[in-house]
């Protein structure tokens, strides 16, 4: 009985499986803010975030000016006048409010779709590393809490988008 016992126990022992999955993780968004074609969807954004902060900057001033001035005649206008003006200026109001959340909107959806551009790019260069470097799995660096610096491939990626996309036209 011993001997069977040592003997199942022998069996048991060696008939794991030593094989190993190799697991990496990757920051996406890490690389979309720093390679090259990241940094100018950035640039690009941020010139256009410019000119319509410019704008709409340049179109408060011009209502803060009718207000005040608005108020400072309050005394002088009749009373109904003064309530069309009013009327007047708070369409005004309503109407910058619209157009500028409208802005905001374009040109987050603009971020998206330019955004997905280099996802688009971004796509074929991790699934080609993955097959050369037999990764079993690449997982979102954003749900690891701990990882050994070497399972990271952010960096190997950046360098090989940076290889082969210099540019990307944006809209």
């Amino acid at each position: 009985m011993k001997k069977i016992l040592i003997f199942i126990f022998f069996f048991l022992n060696f008939s794991n499986s030593y094989a190993e999955a190799k697991i990496s993780y990757i920051d996406i968004n890490f690389i979309i803010e720093n390679s090259i074609v990241g940094k100018s969807l950035n640039n690009h954004m941020n010139s256009l975030k410019k000119i319509h902060f410019d704008k709409f900057n340049k179109l408060e001033n011009d209502l803060k000016k009718k207000e005040n001035e608005l108020i400072s005649k309050e005394n002088i206008l009749e009373r109904n006048e003064f309530q069309n003006k009013v009327k007047k200026l708070q369409e005004e109001i309503k109407s910058y409010r619209i157009n500028r959340n409208t802005s905001n909107e374009e040109i987050n959806s603009n971020k998206i779709k330019n955004t997905k551009k280099i996802l688009l790019f971004l796509d074929p260069i991790i699934k080609k590393y993955v097959d050369n470097n037999s990764i079993a799995l690449v997982l979102p660096k954003k749900n690891i809490i701990v990882g050994k610096k070497n399972l990271d491939i952010t960096d190997a990626i950046i360098n090989i988008l940076n290889e082969q996309v210099k540019e990307i036209n944006f809209e």
